[in-house]
């Protein structure tokens, strides 16, 4: 199991890592430090002397991290807007190499009006290549989430067989999927599972045409659904659980939310 550290804008890394260590967490997902989201510009990572204290620190925990959450977008027309969103990317994969994490995440993750529904796919596509082809000798994979307009499991899987590269997978988000589609969680694992090299697990309802998070199984996402058929098809990644904190500061505080998600976890993957 592994959080997100999304649900926890404003701790420390200091409590991040001992929070983890207490709830029997093995691996931390970086998701912007203290409100800040660009995480070249955090304390931990800003240079290699502090990038060597935080290796350190997290090997002294006997934690790993599993994914670092980038804003990079690729739906963008050729610009200076894609570019920009490309150059996050690879400035994430130059990290992510630099403190032994594998994965670097990225959102397809909207269809314009403006610009034809194949050519938005195609660029996203584009992306997801040229990123794998930047993370290739970085030891790093480029994994998409599925998030935004791009939800569809028939639109993910034409991408990622399309995007077809040992450095491009998938981020499973089953609550971004399900709360626009309804598809069943086995009907999405069975078209995808072939990418997904990490989750994110959460769980909501829907009200007023919004998501509103709930602890885990506590919603009416079968979120319980996606986690058992991950654990049957062998599934050897994180469970990472993503409590969207910053976004939504009225759910409930990290201390209640990260100490439940293991507990409900451990009852279904026994």
């Amino acid at each position: 199991m592994s959080f997100s550290t999304l649900g926890c804008p404003d701790w420390s890394f200091q409590k991040i890592v001992d929070f983890a260590v207490q709830h029997g967490y093995k691996g931390i997902e970086v998701r912007g430090l203290q409100r800040q989201m660009d995480l070249s510009k955090c304390n931990e990572f800003s240079n290699a002397e502090n990038r060597s204290a935080t290796l350190a620190l997290m090997k002294e925990k006997g934690l790993q991290f599993v994914n670092l959450g980038s804003s990079a977008t690729l739906h963008f027309a050729e610009g200076a807007e894609r570019q920009k969103n490309l150059d996050e990317g690879k400035r994430f994969i130059d990290l992510a190499q630099q403190i032994n994490c594998p994965y670097v995440r990225v959102f397809p993750n909207n269809f314009p009006k403006e610009q034809e529904r194949n050519a938005t796919i195609d660029l996203i596509i584009k992306g997801l290549v040229d990123l794998g082809d930047y993370a290739k000798d970085a030891n790093v994979s480029v994994l998409m989430e599925t998030h935004g307009e791009v939800v569809k499991s028939e639109d993910l899987e034409i991408i990622m067989r399309s995007a077809e590269h040992p450095n491009v997978g998938l981020v499973w988000d089953p609550c971004n999927m399900w709360m626009v589609t309804k598809e069943p969680p086995a009907d999405m694992y069975k078209k995808l599972k072939k990418y997904i090299r990490h989750t994110h697990i959460k769980d909501a309802i829907v009200a007023d045409g919004k998501p509103q998070y709930k602890l885990l199984g506590q919603g009416e996402v079968p979120i319980i659904d996606a986690i058992k058929i991950l654990k049957k098809g062998d599934f050897k990644g994180y469970y990472s659980f993503e409590w969207e904190k910053l976004w939504h500061p009225e759910i409930l505080d990290p201390e209640i939310a990260f100490a439940d998600y293991p507990k409900v976890m451990k009852q279904h993957l026994k």
